[in-house]
């Protein structure tokens, strides 16, 4: 055992620490030595998703102690930040096993802390504390979640008083103040509780009522409000809160997958709780199909990410990509509003640099500017923030199933997503269209795009050194030639550098450093490597395009595509 892990081990054993937590250290080193530590080589750190990990014992994993110091690293960064003023935080949580556990130890160490706590009286959606926040004028918030994770994780994000996750340099500047806790003793873990305010339906009210003003075509519900919906919130947060707001919305025909909709940190029916994953909207599907909906929708266990299911053209049931779905929702938020006379001349659009292209050139044509931002939707609110008293921010989006529409909020929210989507599947039936055959059209209108996702997962200490050494013999040696096709342009978020391989011409990245490769082909494709900030994994974005002629069959062409994806995959040997 390297001596600093060990270290690290002893003051766990020798300090304030509940015997249950010392017992499974002394039974880790008895029979796993190399878990124990993995345990303890680090400290957990705020990546794109803030704190995640695998929950058990020690500085590396996810347990009340790391929840505690965390808390009181946030709570002293606030009281710096907002000297003499009566400091308020808003507290979520989400369908995770201890995740209410974590919420309540949030909540008592601030509450400690002499900062008020509004806490969500039982388990609420990402995007609604998002929401209150801005609603409540809070100078932050935390939601415990790990997302999509597997049940094994849970996880800790933090908000700022706008709304968004931590940024630079709030977010370096936090665990700068978890760091200067020397041990558990440093945390105020109890005092204060008359500070802690429950939320119950006055908030779900106010969120309800805001999703419900994002709507561009009430009048299209109420013609189209037997629309025939299927959804299921995976075991998690959007079990209620979803139909609700349909409901809201004016949609009466809403089917449940009922086998998903009791919250379960276990996610019993699924391997991943991730509507990315097909497996995970299986069930929906096979309710898709036995009563014969418009649309299938999924959310994953903290209610910011969504899954789309839609006949294709030939009458099969389909699962949209994140690009695709993003792709109707940029394109049907522009288009909208410019037929209703609701578009402004500076209204704007946002995306990631690894979403699709397709976004960037609807924008343009439609005289719209759109903003790439680095992977996460903090970036994207951060975004907003800078540009919010001069431009009018519309709608954003990543690949990987998040969409953020309105600016009254400031993260991704599968709840909205999901209206609107319905929404636009009854414009589009009003019209006797679907939302699969606009699509299509969209690719005649724009280019057709494809794009596919290979994650590599690299798990533990070894993991990450694995992944460490694969970006760097990409960054170092560089492929020439991909599927055939000459690499033209390497694109460095590292060093901030973007360098033509023709010319060797290299112009500065005007965005925060990251750990993002690019390679762009002669043909205009797209290759994009990045280690995941919140999962052990490294995830390589493939985005070919082909210009689709009236003549030539949607079906063939996209299957040509996905070829094209296939060598470029084979020749990075991945």
């Amino acid at each position: 055992m390297e001596l600093q892990i060990q270290e690290k081990i002893d003051s766990w054993l020798n300090g304030s620490y509940d015997e249950a937590t010392k017992s499974a250290i002394r039974s880790l080193q008895a029979d796993h030595p190399s878990e124990l530590a993995d345990a303890f080589y680090k400290n957990l750190e705020f990546g794109t998703g803030g704190l995640r990990g695998i929950m058990g014992v020690g500085t590396n994993r996810i347990n009340k102690y790391t929840i505690g110091m965390a808390t009181q690293g946030f709570a002293n960064y606030l009281k710096k930040c907002f000297v003499g003023e009566e400091i308020k935080v808003a507290i979520a949580h989400d369908s995770r096993n201890n995740s209410r556990l974590f919420a309540e130890i949030t909540a008592h160490v601030m509450a400690a802390n002499n900062i008020h706590v509004y806490l969500f009286e039982a388990l609420r959606p990402t995007p609604q504390l998002s929401f209150t926040i801005r609603n409540l004028k809070c100078h932050g918030g935390v939601v415990c979640t790990a997302s999509h994770n597997p049940k094994e994780y849970n996880g800790y994000k933090a908000y700022f008083n706008d709304g968004g996750q931590l940024v630079p340099p709030h977010d370096e500047n936090v665990i700068a103040e978890v760091n200067a806790i020397s041990s558990v003793d440093d945390v105020k873990w109890s005092g204060g509780d008359e500070r802690i305010h429950l939320l119950g339906k006055d908030a779900d009210d106010a969120y309800i009522h805001m999703v419900k003003s994002l709507s561009v075509y009430p009048d299209v519900i109420q013609q189209q409000a037997d629309l025939k919906i299927v959804y299921t919130p995976i075991h998690g947060t959007g079990f209620k809160m979803v139909p609700d707001v349909l409901t809201a919305f004016g949609f009466k025909n809403i089917h449940v997958v009922e086998e998903q909709m009791e919250p379960n940190g276990n996610f019993p029916t699924v391997v991943y709780p991730n509507p990315e994953e097909s497996e995970a909207m299986r069930l929906g599907l096979e309710k898709a199909k036995a009563v014969d909906a418009d649309i299938l929708l999924g959310t994953d266990p903290d209610a910011d990410r969504v899954g789309v299911g839609v006949k294709d053209t030939h009458g099969n049931w389909v699962l949209l990509n994140g690009n695709q779905t993003a792709v109707l929702a940029f394109n049907y938020m522009i288009e909208a509003r410019k037929k209703k006379g609701l578009s402004k001349e500076n209204d704007f659009v946002v995306k990631t640099i690894v979403t699709t292209d397709l976004i960037d050139i609807i924008a343009s044509r439609n005289h719209i500017n759109c903003y790439n931002v680095l992977t996460g939707f903090k970036w994207i609110a951060e975004l907003i923030k800078s540009k919010e008293e001069n431009e009018n921010y519309i709608i954003g989006g990543e690949e990987s199933y998040g969409l953020m529409i309105g600016d009254q909020l400031r993260d991704k929210d599968a709840v909205s997503a999901v209206a609107l989507l319905c929404e636009m599947a009854a414009f589009e039936k009003n019209q006797g269209n679907s939302l699969y055959a606009k699509l299509i059209s969209i690719y005649r209108e724009y280019g057709l795009f494809r794009e596919h996702l290979v994650s590599i997962t690299k798990k533990g200490r070894d993991g990450q050194e694995q992944i460490a050494s694969m970006m760097k013999a990409f960054r170092e040696s560089p492929p020439s030639m991909l599927a055939g096709t000459k690499v033209v342009g390497l694109y460095d978020y590292e060093k901030q550098e973007a360098k033509d391989l023709s010319n060797g011409q290299v112009c500065k990245i005007d965005l925060p450093k990251s750990n993002v490769l690019q390679f762009v082909l002669e043909d205009g494709s797209k290759i994009s490597a990045r280690p995941s900030g919140t999962e052990p994994k490294i995830k390589f974005y493939f985005s070919v395009q082909h210009a689709l002629t009236p003549e030539e069959q949607f079906d063939q062409a996209y299957a040509a595509l996905g070829e094209r994806i296939a060598k470029v995959v084979e020749d990075l040997k991945l």
